[in-house]
């Protein structure tokens, strides 16, 4: 049974996920997974990054890591862009719980799902990244990420180091049971 942008992914007995946030430090993978699982639902995606406004993304490029000042209107916009699909997958850091609180406003429905592994790792993605693609997000910057983050014990966690083409279907299939 394929699951489409017209039916609820039924997560347990009680719940049903509408919005699914990818959410976890820079280079953990968030818009590959939110693309992928967008994809197999039928669903639109969204990219956190892309709605920064210019003043973020300068910080950003600088080496400066962002204020909960500088995120608090970009979170309220996430969050309207949410609410106006019925169903969406969203990359976005949510590093905090109130940033997640935030996200989740007037969305009971929406799940958290958490790409997690090393620092080594995911700060050697990122490099990979910026020489790749030209990417604002500087490596320099994610121990801030790292010491920011606030584990969301509600998330399904995700390790990056199980092969990408398995990761959506263990998402998928964790969301159905």
């Amino acid at each position: 049974m394929s699951l489409t942008s017209s039916t609820p992914l039924t997560c347990t007995a009680t719940h049903l996920a509408t919005h699914l946030v990818v959410m976890g430090v820079s280079g953990c993978g968030k818009t590959t997974l939110g693309e992928g699982l967008a994809k197999a639902l039928g669903w639109p995606f969204f990219d956190a990054d892309d709605f920064h406004p210019p003043e973020n993304v300068a910080k950003m490029k600088a080496g400066e890591p962002l204020t909960d000042a500088d995120r608090a209107p970009w979170l309220l916009q996430l969050n309207t862009l949410l609410q106006a699909n019925p169903h969406a997958v969203l990359a976005c850091s949510a590093l905090k719980e109130r940033y997640r609180t935030v996200l989740q406003t007037n969305l009971p429905q929406l799940r958290f799902i958490h790409p997690h592994g090393a620092f080594d790792v995911i700060a050697a993605r990122i490099e990979a990244r910026s020489k790749e693609t030209g990417h604002y997000m500087p490596a320099s910057l994610l121990q801030s990420q790292f010491d920011a983050l606030e584990i969301c014990t509600d998330a399904l966690m995700v390790d990056i180091e199980m092969p990408r083409q398995e990761r959506v279907a263990f998402v998928l299939g964790q969301l159905k049971s």
